[in-house]
């Protein structure tokens, strides 16, 4: 059942994020004492860190470090290459890679975090994932969010102390704690928001997102959009185009192709099917749409693998 048919509207974030992501998240835990100091490469997806114990520095290629403490989350929305230290006078003594060792013994300061990325699916982003900085950070202050505190809370909980059922868990976990995350800082946006923490909070702009998610499939004009959004065309264009980053029209088109290609990476439903439920009736019409956007037919898409982000623990 979608968002919409369970809860009577459509969950735009939620649809966001399950159109672009692939797979489940991969993640590791690693612990190290002090003096350290890891690289860490671009990943093909969306990285994470949270701070399990201890604290450390995230140093990006430019910009200034960012202190992380416990419980801290920081999000790198396009995997950002990095580097971690326990210190800023601690020099980069490993590089992340698959296989190393979770833990390295030592007699400084103890830290532990939890690592990974999220995959995503291939060629085609989103203008919300788009516009992010490279590093999200939300810290653990009092001010953050309850149920950000909380999953954050419970999914250190079960990498601590490891339990019948863990394996599970933590996936799921991970899958609400990035949701919950993106949506922690659209709404820390409160000063002269811009972009999507604007959308989400024009009321005209979500009703138009809304409608277009709940029905790609309809062949949608700007007046019909203008009149659920209850206002003139030019109002709708003029907001809806200065926090989306493009007319309705043309998100329509993203948000269509984006949907073709969650169906065809995660369902059999046949091609020409896939191209109904996104508006095109012909499957030729919506071939050469796809092809358009994504560089890649159809069908040469779906058998196509999608390169996993690689986490080092």
């Amino acid at each position: 059942m979608t968002t919409a048919g369970r809860f009577g509207r459509v969950d735009v974030l939620s649809e966001t994020i399950a159109a672009v992501r692939t797979g489940s998240p991969t993640s590791g835990m690693f612990v190290r004492y002090a003096p350290w100091g890891r690289g860490y490469p671009v990943v093909p997806g969306t990285g994470f860190h949270m701070v399990v114990e201890g604290s450390c520095w995230l140093v990006p290629p430019a910009g200034e470090p960012i202190a992380l403490g416990t419980e801290d989350v920081i999000l790198m929305p396009r995997g950002a290459d990095h580097v971690l230290v326990d210190s800023l006078d601690s020099a980069v003594t490993e590089q992340a890679h698959p296989g190393e060792p979770r833990e390295i013994a030592g007699s400084g300061t103890r830290s532990v975090l939890l690592c990974g990325a999220y995959s995503l699916g291939r060629q085609r982003s989103h203008p919300l994932l788009d516009e992010l900085p490279d590093f999200v950070h939300l810290p653990a202050h009092p001010g953050r969010p309850a149920a950000l505190r909380s999953i954050v809370e419970v999914l250190a909980g079960e990498i601590s102390e490891p339990r019948a059922g863990t394996d599970a868990a933590v996936p799921a976990l991970l899958e609400t704690m990035l949701l919950f995350a993106l949506r922690a800082w659209l709404e820390t946006q409160v000063q002269a928001p811009t972009g999507w923490a604007a959308a989400f909070g024009d009321p005209v702009v979500t009703a138009t997102l809304r409608a277009i998610h709940e029905a790609p499939e309809r062949a949608w004009t700007v007046p019909e959009l203008s009149a659920i959004a209850g206002v003139s065309r030019a109002t709708l264009s003029r907001r809806f185009t200065g926090t989306v980053g493009e007319p309705p029209l043309s998100y329509l088109t993203r948000w269509r192709m984006l949907t073709a290609a969650r169906l065809l990476r995660d369902s059999d439903i046949p091609l020409a099917a896939v191209g109904r439920r996104v508006g095109y009736h012909s499957e030729f019409a919506f071939a050469k749409a796809f092809k358009r956007e994504f560089g890649s037919a159809p069908g040469l898409y779906r058998r196509g693998d999608d390169t996993p982000a690689v986490v080092a623990v």
